[in-house]
């Protein structure tokens, strides 16, 4: 079927083309000039050492297979543990060992994904490793303009409900 428009049908509509496409045009390069890159938020004060050998148990301990570090998720894994960069912002050295040497870390920090799933014990690992691991975790820093939105995704994982003003005080942050 074609359409027969007459001349004025077809100007109104190529203007209405014109107007849309400079309104997106305009929008898009607002966004790129008005937001400049705050860059990658994560970063470690472990030193290059510490974070070697932590990385090499961290792999040997299959930790990559549900969660990311540096921003590297293994495509082919479904669970969703949470990634580990930043989470030095919100848990202490302390509180990882006491989380790594526990025989049920889900008497710490509760799970709600299925029992396959859970995070398994490390309290077979020798002291030695379960201090530096602890202490690599510590070291996995976010910068200040990103912490908020990762204590929000924290606290919704945990609780299974909406991070509002009112939790936002630190109070799912157990140091």
């Amino acid at each position: 079927m074609r359409l027969n428009m007459r001349a004025g049908e077809k100007g109104i509509l190529i203007l209405i083309g014109v107007i849309v496409v400079t309104l997106m045009g305009y929008r898009t390069f607002k966004l790129v000039v008005d937001e400049p890159d705050p860059g990658i938020p994560f970063y470690t004060t472990a030193s290059h050492d510490v974070k070697r050998t932590a990385e090499l148990i961290y792999k040997r301990n299959g930790c990559d297979a549900c969660h990311a570090l540096w921003l590297v998720r293994n495509m082919m894994s479904s669970v969703p543990a949470p990634a580990l960069d930043g989470i030095g912002s919100l848990r202490d050295e302390a509180w990882f060992y006491e989380y790594l040497s526990a025989e049920q870390p889900q008497s710490i920090l509760p799970s709600r994904l299925k029992k396959e799933f859970q995070m398994p014990s490390y309290a077979h690992l020798p002291a030695q490793e379960r201090r530096l691991l602890a202490s690599y975790m510590a070291s996995l820093k976010v910068e200040d303009w990103y912490l908020h939105e990762t204590k929000k995704a924290e606290h919704e994982k945990l609780t299974g409900k909406p991070y509002t003003a009112a939790v936002s005080d630190g109070s799912t942050s157990k140091k």
